[in-house]
């Protein structure tokens, strides 16, 4: 108990500021998926409701699907370690150096992403974004063991500053006295009855927070800690921010009206279904068909009567039913856009080229540009702050020297992280190709170990024994020397054998051409 208020007294005070936020989130979870907000007083035996349209549901998590893979893709750091300007001016004089620091952090960007994979962080990941676009909040806790839990609306409260900041949170768990600390008071071990734990999450400075948790009113043994505003493990995202607003709205709420139209419609359409797929015959009274003959026949039968006397009851409200059916298409193309479904960008036409859809896709996905700016700065970014801490006190990655080195979240329609860098690095060589066909020496003004060490670090690939280093450059280039020299010796020698021969035999056909007029004289 802290300043006499018990963390279950001040979380109930605080429950009356989040009702509004709470009953909007039930709302709009009823028409998307029911589940994941559940009324209040839900229990496993109850009935949820169920939507007579699915494209809320589809829409959700095809939403959630897209911003996972654009905030998390896989194989593919979502960050990158920047330089501040005075280092980079430093290391830009040398293009080798820099090259090398680049590896380097490229290297401690795999192991961030490794550690990413191996924790099976996108699981709970994909369960917050889903959290944030239906209901516009979440918590997140990223303990030092264990996975990342996800914490919905109805189970803590928070206040925040007039920039947005948190001033504090209080979470309610509902837990067995098992899992409790030993040799607190008043607590029955051994009871099958849960009890609620509370913890909370308070500001104490401008950067730093302090954490601690109750049980009943007591302070948990071994629950109290400290920690800075970037290393907080406690992060309330929000969706949408509003000024003056503790909680945020979400994208479900801003398309809520369309949801509730096209679920009074679906519900209409289905109710006339039914209605129309009753099959009832009417019989004119004096007719000369009996009701018995006709409800008794069989198929094929052969009965007496007038065709006149019997007809099907229709509900003749086609012409109706078209104007709602048409008014649930516009609808339905209306939220596929708004969800970032594929069927609201490819024309209805025989052919549609690749390149099209790849365009639309694109100019779709920019619209939620704003959304991947708050994610970024909310979720990815202390997440990539939490790891890199623990991975460098255990050893597992080089600690960095603060202040000359800070993950930088590269977010966008096209690829992240290092690939943004990759593309411009494409681009930027095709000009200069481009440009070495009017003037050639325009190529020679590459370097291209340092371009082939600056693709291997946009691509993420480890050129550790792919790309030969300067050393084994220069022993490859010495011995190409060498063998150089001694195949030019050896076509030396081949080429003066020749000669050498024949002078040899010149020398002696000149002899011989001497010694002949002294065998005349004798």
């Amino acid at each position: 108990m802290i300043n006499n208020i018990s963390c279950s007294q001040k979380y109930h005070k605080l429950t009356g500021d989040r009702e509004i936020y709470l009953d909007r989130a039930r709302e709009c979870s009823e028409l998307t998926l029911p589940s994941l907000i559940t009324p209040e007083g839900f229990s496993s035996a109850t009935d949820l409701y169920q939507p007579f349209q699915s494209t809320g549901a589809r829409g959700v998590n095809n939403l959630a699907s897209k911003l996972l893979l654009l905030l998390f893709p896989p194989n593919s750091p979502f960050f990158r370690l920047a330089m501040d300007t005075k280092t980079k001016t430093e290391i830009d004089q040398d293009g080798q150096l820099r090259a090398k620091i680049e590896q380097g952090l490229a290297g401690v960007e795999r192991e961030v992403m490794g550690e990413i994979e191996n924790s099976a962080m996108r699981v709970h990941v994909f369960e917050a974004l889903k959290h944030l676009i239906v209901s516009g909040n979440v918590l997140l806790h990223l303990p030092k063991k264990g996975g990342v839990r996800v914490f919905p609306l109805s189970s803590y409260v928070c206040k925040r500053d007039p920039n947005g900041e948190l001033l504090e949170v209080i979470v309610e768990e509902t837990v067995s006295p098992k899992v409790l600390p030993e040799g607190m008071e008043g607590i029955d071990y051994t009871s099958d009855k849960d009890i609620k734990i509370y913890t909370k999450v308070a500001r104490t400075k401008e950067d730093e927070y302090y954490i601690y948790q109750e049980v009943e009113g007591m302070l948990v043994p071994n629950s109290e800690g400290t920690y800075k505003k970037e290393l907080l493990p406690w992060r309330a995202l929000r969706m949408v921010h509003l000024d003056g607003e503790d909680y945020g709205r979400s994208y479900v709420e801003e398309y809520l009206g369309d949801l509730k139209s096209l679920e009074g419609l679906m519900e209409s359409i289905v109710s006339a279904a039914a209605a129309s797929s009753k099959l009832v015959f009417l019989v004119r009274p004096n007719a000369s068909v009996k009701r018995r003959d006709l409800t008794n026949a069989k198929n094929g039968a052969v009965i007496v009567g007038s065709p006149d006397d019997v007809k099907v009851l229709q509900t003749e409200k086609s012409s109706d039913l078209r104007v709602v059916l048409e008014t649930v298409k516009r609808i339905e193309d209306r939220l596929a856009f708004a969800f970032l479904l594929n069927t609201s960008i490819q024309r209805d036409a025989e052919r549609v080229t690749a390149e099209e859809i790849r365009f639309m896709a694109q100019e779709l996905e920019s619209a939620l540009g704003g959304v991947y700016s708050i994610l970024s700065q909310e979720m990815q970014l202390p997440i990539v702050h939490i790891l890199m801490d623990r991975m460098s006190s255990s050893k597992k990655i080089p600690k960095l020297p603060k202040g000359t080195v800070t993950p930088v979240i590269v977010t966008g329609v096209e690829a992240l992280g290092r690939g943004n860098d990759l593309n411009k690095l494409r681009g930027y060589v095709q000009d200069l190709m481009q440009l070495a066909q009017v003037n050639p020496q325009a190529i020679q003004m590459i370097n291209f170990n340092d371009l082939v060490a600056r693709l291997a670090t946009g691509h993420g690939i480890d050129t550790i024994g792919l790309i030969k280093t300067e050393e084994q450059l220069q022993a490859e280039m010495q011995q190409q020397q060498e063998e150089q020299q001694q195949q030019m010796m050896m076509q030396t020698m081949q080429d003066a054998a020749p000669s050498v021969a024949k002078e040899m035999v010149k020398g002696t056909y000149t002899g011989t051409q001497g010694q002949q007029p002294e065998m005349q004289e004798e």
